[in-house]
Parts: structure tokens; C-alpha cells; sequence
């Protein structure tokens, strides 16, 4: 994610970043502008067809059309944002959720009582970066911290990461009470912690795995197509060669928004507009040593 000052207007207006859309619809836009210059050039030179043709009354389609687009859009877009905000709620919540269990341990696990201390202290983190790692659908083992008591060799690639370290933090947990290290009562007060991480998995898994439904997406990107295409027609009678420019800019607006949606739906990846997870992954870090040091 790009770290920005949304009150800056002048800066952003021309910075183009490495991910902008007009990079990545610049081979579309144009093949827009050569198939409108080749139309426009048939229709006032070759055929010459004069304003008094019916023709131009096709701008009154693309006027009646032009708000049915834009409500598609808009539905588009918000349904791409709340993905999006979704994903970050539950970050922000598994970032609480580890906080609220380093503390919970610190207070309930005596300082004498290292190993228990060093294990909370390594895995929670661990849970954050492989639940990271699983979301972009790999797994590093330099963001996997061993320690005494639970090994990487412990782990099985091949099944549900993030779930095996939930395992794990439970089961210690488990261990430490019939132990006597902790209570009875202090086992449900960190269960509730525990319980958290997989809600918080499933409930990114289900932003992830379930994109919007393929005729949405498709029907949208068949509109904008046809409506661009069909933009020269009705309009190049009062505009003339005029008609290029403006069709690649509309052409422009109306599919940035879709490849901005596209692209935000899936908040979990490295793109410039997906959520932070990498700093929020070395914040959990951070306040489990500070909590358990």
C-alpha cells in the first residue's frame, strides 16, 4: 500500500504511479484511438456522409445509456470497496486480537516461566506472518521463527498453515492449565483470543476465494466495450476528428473504474492499492516482544 497525503492535490494529479490504470489500459486505449481514427476517416472523407444523417442521432442511445454505466459502476466500485474495508477491519481485528492475548499472557505466565513466555512470543507472530503468506497462496520460511518447543519441521506445508500454529497456540495453552501454570477460568479468558484467529482467517478466506459473480464482471466489461465502440458514430458529425480524443478519454474513465475495482477486491496482495498487511504483520511483531520480552 502506498503511503499518501490525501490533502496534496497538485503532486497527485500528475504522478503516475507503477500500477496506474492508464499503464495498464494503455494498449486498449490505443487500439481505441486507431479504430476511431480509421471510422471517423471513412465516415468524413471516404464516404462523407453529411450531418443530416440519422446517424447522429445515436448520441441520444449513448445520453440514455450513460446513466444505466454509471449506476453499474458505482455498484461495482462499492461493492470492490467493502471487500476491500472488510479485509482491513479484519486485520485491524487480528491485530487486537494478538495484542489482547500478549497481554493477557504477560500478566497470567510469571517471569520465571521463560519458555512459555518465549513460545507466545514467537508464535503469535508466526500466525500473522503465515496467515499473511497463506492469503498470497505461499509460504517463506524466513518469516517463521522456531522455538524450543515447536520447530518448522513441526509444521506440514502441504496442509493449512496458519491453522496448524492455531493448533499450536491452543494446545499450549491447554498444556499450561492442566500444568497448573494458569487456572481453569484464565484458560476461557484466552480462549477468546484464540477463537478470534480462526474467525479472522475464515473470514479473509471468504473475501478471497469469492470473487464477484463472473456475469457482473463480464456484462460490465462487454457495456463499456460496446458503448466505446459505438461512441464515434453519434458523435463524430459535430466534433469531426474531435471525436478521438474524447472517445479515448471516456473510454478511459469508465474502464479505470473497473480495473480499480478488479484490483481492490483482492485487498491481500502486493499491489499498490492492497492493504498494508506486511507492516501490520511488524506491528504484531513488535508488541509481542515488547509485551513478553
Amino acid at each position: 500500500m502506498i503511503d499518501y497525503n490525501p490533502k496534496e492535490w497538485y503532486r497527485y494529479i500528475f504522478y503516475f504511479q507503477k500500477g496506474d490504470t492508464v499503464r495498464k489500459l494503455f494498449p486498449l486505449i490505443m487500439t481505441i484511438m486507431v479504430y476511431t481514427t480509421v471510422l471517423s476517416y471513412f465516415i468524413l472523407k471516404v464516404w462523407r456522409i453529411g450531418e443530416n444523417t440519422d446517424l447522429k442521432n445515436i448520441s441520444l442511445m449513448h445520453s440514455l445509456l450513460g446513466f444505466v454505466i454509471s449506476m453499474l459502476l458505482v455498484f461495482r466500485t462499492n461493492t470492490a470497496y467493502d471487500r476491500w474495508w472488510e479485509g482491513r477491519r479484519q486485520w485491524g481485528a487480528l491485530m487486537n486480537s494478538s495484542r489482547n492475548l500478549a497481554l493477557k499472557i504477560n500478566s497470567l505466565v510469571g517471569d520465571e516461566n521463560d519458555e512459555a513466555r518465549e513460545f507466545f512470543r514467537l508464535m503469535i507472530p508466526n500466525y500473522a506472518f503465515a496467515f499473511k503468506n497463506h492469503l498470497r497462496g505461499q509460504f517463506l520460511s524466513e518469516n517463521f521463527t522456531e522455538t524450543s518447543t515447536f520447530k518448522l519441521s513441526d509444521l506440514h506445508l502441504d496442509d493449512h498453515i496458519p491453522n496448524q500454529i492455531a493448533s499450536a497456540l491452543f494446545r499450549k495453552s491447554v498444556e499450561m492449565q492442566k500444568s497448573g501454570q494458569i487456572l481453569p477460568e484464565h484458560l476461557i479468558i484466552l480462549n477468546v483470543e484464540l477463537e478470534s484467529f480462526t474467525n479472522i482467517c475464515g473470514a479473509c478466506e471468504r473475501i478471497k476465494n469469492t470473487p464477484i459473480p463472473l456475469s457482473y464482471s463480464s456484462f460490465i466489461k462487454k457495456f463499456i466495450f460496446i458503448y466505446c465502440l459505438t461512441l464515434p458514430i453519434g458523435y463524430v458529425f459535430s466534433l469531426h476528428f474531435l471525436v478521438i480524443p474524447f472517445v479515448m478519454f471516456v473510454f478511459y474513465i469508465l474502464a479505470s473504474l473497473e480495473v480499480i475495482a478488479e484490483e481492490i477486491e483482492d485487498p491481500f496482495g502486493v499491489d499498490a492499492n492492497d492493504l498494508p498487511i506486511d507492516r501490520i504483520c511488524a506491528g504484531i511483531q513488535l508488541s509481542a516482544n515488547s509485551l513478553l520480552k
